[in-house]
């Protein structure tokens, strides 16, 4: 006894608050959650389990999306994109990263896990699809919060062929015919020397699919306090700020995935591939993948994959076998993405980006000591400027392999830019900071692939038009009206229509587009025939170009190749459609451009029949600054936005920071919450709402209050 009392006194002694403190979760009125814990561990329990309170379903599916795991729900159908994922998502890899990685990040993975077990535990009602149990391991198969991943880029149609053996055909998608809503974001930088009150100011644009994240604060006693948006699933802000720097993300058009053709031959021992004068093994596994049967029983297919040093073989293309490299670091990633958090100025946020582990994501960055910053993605391979790696090359050439990562202070980056401003709309750094931008002739191609597009050309002018910004003026900013890639394409429309009148029916439409100030508004009939128009002449791109315009943007083809002829037909096959649609062409923007959720499905069945709200601000695709993704869909003749402007925010790096925001909707995916819809007519709009981050801005704007022990 006396020996046990000895090991007992040795022992430290641990208050009950400190052996299971409790976690609080605290709403506001619009149902945002800020949470509270005494470590980061618990801000983590906390932070998901609110989130699983909010939309469960949107953090299994992406799980199952990450994990290779999605046909286990949707069935056979999803087998491509589960084998995609799993030929650079090894579960027993990540269970052996899990188990390398810091002790600090493991215990944010355990809390992340004991939180969404906790929920089902406490909700017998959830029934999820397939995970009933979440580990801590799984958090590293989803860790960079973009909107698609860099594996996005491997065809799934070329990847079955492949591995079925067989021809299958590109999808249209796939081949790039058929228009897709630019997403990506807007991120704006503004410096004190700029702004009316003297601080730095930040502007968060996420254009994503629509409730593809959730806005929340999580705190701790260890320093932790970040707000901003998290994308489902994940455990740290991934567009936000905290007291003292804040940090937007958008899409970058760098160069970060490559293909290698690898050129294969019979070995003794197997494959092999040629490297150089010699030959090397190719590496082959198993990957056996679970579907859903239409009956609900599972079946299974299995698959004999192939990889070389320099990635999984993903297709083939003239005799050759196509190896896919990509950045694949998961415990770097989300250390980088955790850490940046709690960084506090411009210096400890390139200090955890040294990291390099950031391969997709351009950054716009502000804190309070007064910088600004653009920050190109930190994960840039080394390339020999030799060889084109906008398509696959050659393998077997040495050469051709990545050398290391590009150093950040080689990176077209912008720091404290003489302008006061940056900026990106998921277009090239060449523009970042107007004259003060990195010059495109010093950096290699593969620095950046996408060019410029019309939000840059309006992101600029209306940084540039004044030096006295305020919260309120960047908002305006920020939903400015122009649509300037009109004021390019409608010259040449309206030369043809005064060559060639027609009817009396273009002669108006004619004389409305003539008379237009390409903005937006929500009673504007020539917004609705512009737009109308642009998407007819768009799709004719397909059909009518030739080799002479291989490398033109659908944009310049339309301003410098479509014939007047072709641009008066497609302006006649938009007054028919409004016309028979709607039984006249003048049809209000705000009548055909709506927003609608019906219920918390995530993928939205759309109605005419059923209530929607006019949506004022257009397509990225002109030039909107504030970006409504929306288009026709089966069955119906109105539009209906499922992409764009969904979290917006801005902030200022004052003294003490503030911030208002928006989140399209609301905080919650279930219609019967007074938190489904109750953000609509803020987000339409404009009017975004105070951020109540201090704890005295929260006092006066508590709706509940839930505490939790984690457990």
């Amino acid at each position: 006894m006396r020996r046990l009392a000895a090991i007992l006194l040795a022992l430290p002694v641990l208050a009950p608050s400190a052996m299971a403190a409790p976690v609080t979760i605290t709403r506001d009125e619009w149902g945002i959650a800020h949470i509270h814990g005494a470590t980061d561990a618990d801000a983590v329990y906390g932070m998901i389990y609110a989130q699983a309170e909010d939309d469960f379903p949107r953090i299994e599916r992406n799980y199952l999306v990450n994990l290779g795991r999605l046909a286990e729900d949707e069935g056979e159908t999803a087998i491509w994109s589960d084998l995609r994922q799993q030929l650079f998502i090894d579960p027993v890899v990540l269970q052996a990263d899990y188990a390398a990685s810091p002790a600090w990040l493991k215990q944010l993975m355990v809390a992340w896990a004991a939180g969404l077990n906790a929920y089902l535990a406490d909700h017998p009602a959830v029934k999820p699809r397939v995970l009933t149990h979440f580990e801590p391991w799984m958090a590293l198969s989803f860790t960079e919060g973009s909107i698609g991943g860099d594996i996005e880029r491997v065809p799934l149609s070329q990847l079955q062929a492949f591995y079925e053996h067989r021809q299958v055909a590109m999808n249209a998608d796939e081949r790039g015919v058929i228009w897709r809503e630019p997403s990506g974001s807007n991120g704006m930088a503004i410096a004190p020397a700029r702004t009316a009150g003297g601080h730095a100011l930040l502007l968060i644009n996420p254009h994503t699919s629509f409730f593809f994240r959730s806005e929340l604060q999580m705190t701790s006693d260890q320093g932790l306090n970040a707000y901003g948006a998290v994308t489902w699933g994940q455990f740290f802000v991934y567009q936000g700020f905290n007291p003292h720097a804040g940090w937007m993300h958008t899409s970058s058009g760098i160069d970060n995935v490559d293909e290698f053709a690898e050129t294969v031959v019979d070995a003794p021992g197997g494959k092999a591939y040629r490297y150089g004068a010699a030959t090397r093994p190719l590496t082959q596994g198993k990957v056996t993948l679970r579907y859903r049967r239409t009956d609900g029983t599972m079946g299974t297919r299995s698959f004999v994959t192939w990889a070389s040093h320099h990635g999984p073989i993903v297709r083939e293309d003239n005799g050759k076998w196509i190896a896919f490299a990509l950045m694949n670091k998961p415990v770097p990633a989300l250390e980088q993405s955790f850490e940046r958090t709690k960084t506090h100025d411009l210096a400890s946020f390139l200090k955890v980006a040294e990291l390099r582990a950031n391969s997709s994501n351009n950054t716009l960055f502000a804190d309070d000591s007064g910088h600004i910053a653009y920050l190109h993605p930190q994960f840039v391979p080394v390339r020999d400027t030799r060889f084109d790696y906008t398509r696959p090359v050659d393998g077997s050439d040495p050469a051709t392999d990545w050398k290391g990562l590009t150093p950040l202070d080689q990176l077209p980056s912008v720091i404290d830019p003489k302008t006061g401003w940056a900026y990106n709309s998921n277009d090239a750094p060449w523009h970042a900071a107007g004259p003060d931008s990195p010059v495109k002739a010093k950096y290699p191609a593969y620095m950046d692939q996408v060019g410029a597009n019309p939000r840059g050309w309006h992101a600029t002018r209306v940084l540039g038009a004044r030096a006295d910004f305020t919260l309120g003026r960047l908002i305006g900013a920020a939903y400015d009206s122009w649509l300037p890639e009109f004021e390019r394409q409608l010259p040449p429309l309206i030369a043809a229509g005064e060559a060639d009148p027609g009817n009396a029916d273009r002669q108006a439409a004619i004389a409305l587009l003539k008379g237009w100030d390409h903005r937006w508004a929500i009673d504007s009939t020539a917004t609705t025939l512009a737009v109308n128009w642009g998407e007819a002449l768009w799709d004719m791109h397909a059909t009518h170009t030739d080799p002479a315009d291989a490398g033109l943007s659908a944009w310049d083809w339309m301003a410098t190749r479509a014939s007047p002829a072709l641009r008066l037909a497609a302006l006649d096959a938009a007054i028919m459609r409004l016309r028979t649609d709607f039984g006249d062409w003048r049809v209000p923007w705000g009548q055909i451009n709506r927003y609608q959720r019906n219920d918390g499905a995530i993928e939205q069945v759309f109605d005419d029949r059923k209530p929607s709200v006019p949506i004022p601000f257009a397509s990225a695709r002109w030039g909107s600054l504030a970006s409504f993704g929306a288009r026709r869909y089966p069955g119906t003749t109105r539009y209906y936005g499922t992409s764009g402007n969904s979290f917006v925010a801005v902030v200022e790096f004052g003294p003490r920071v503030s911030a208002r925001a928006v989140s399209i909707g609301g905080e919650s995916n279930n219609p019967a919450s007074s938190h489904f819809s109750d953000q609509v007519a803020r987000y339409a709009a404009g009017d975004l709402r105070p951020v109540h981050f201090w704890p005295d801005e929260l006092a006066g704007h508590v709706a509940s209050t839930e505490t939790l022990t984690r457990r």
